[in-house]
């Protein structure tokens, strides 16, 4: 009964947005555009899944491999400690690997359908917003995010992907989702 107690004890704060003790990647804030944050990301190691199709479902396949991943199911069944965000883009779902590990001292996927990639260093544009997650509510997002960033000092150089920090459980209002794209200085705003 106690022990019930602590984990839905441990729980409670992640319903309003309380975010403790889960590790994010390092990077440096180099500039704003407007709302838009222009951040400068070092390598870091990934585990990640191809998904078919988009949104919500997507998401929840692509997480449950990943979970499956990092709560031992690999082949020296180690956990792994969780971290945030999850990316989603319109090709893989992404879990950012604790920075303590490195590609070599990670253990193997026990599933095919999960790899470990290195991403390399990038500068990425991104939007924060609350809220609602929804595939459509994703699109509206990354459609501001470009927006923004047609007349300004930096131009898109990938594809947008989305990034959600909180569990699904996370009253609205409280959760931190972000869009961001790769981006490059361009020469300026056209004139």
């Amino acid at each position: 009964m106690l022990n019930k107690l602590l984990q839905v004890a441990e729980g409670l704060p992640g319903i309003v947005g309380i975010r403790i003790g889960t590790e994010e990647p390092f990077y440096l804030s180099e500039a704003r555009v407007g709302p838009v944050e222009i951040r400068r990301y070092g390598p870091r190691i990934a585990a990640q899944t191809s998904v078919d199709g988009e949104g919500q479902d997507a998401r929840s396949t692509g997480f449950r491999r990943l979970a499956d991943y990092i709560f031992g199911g690999n082949n020296r069944s180690t956990s792994i400690s969780m971290t945030a965000p999850v990316a989603q883009s319109s090709a893989a779902i992404r879990f950012f690997m604790p920075s303590k590990w490195s590609l070599d001292t990670l253990p193997e996927p026990s599933s095919g359908l999960v790899t470990l990639v290195e991403v390399p260093g990038e500068t990425m544009a991104v939007l924060r917003f609350s809220g609602d997650r929804s595939e459509r509510a994703v699109a509206v997002k990354t459609a501001q995010l470009l927006d923004l960033l047609r007349d300004s000092d930096f131009a898109p150089s990938g594809d947008p992907v989305a990034w959600f920090y909180d569990p699904p459980w996370t009253l609205p209002p409280l959760r931190r989702n972000e869009v961001a794209v790769p981006v490059t200085a361009s020469a300026g705003p056209p004139e």
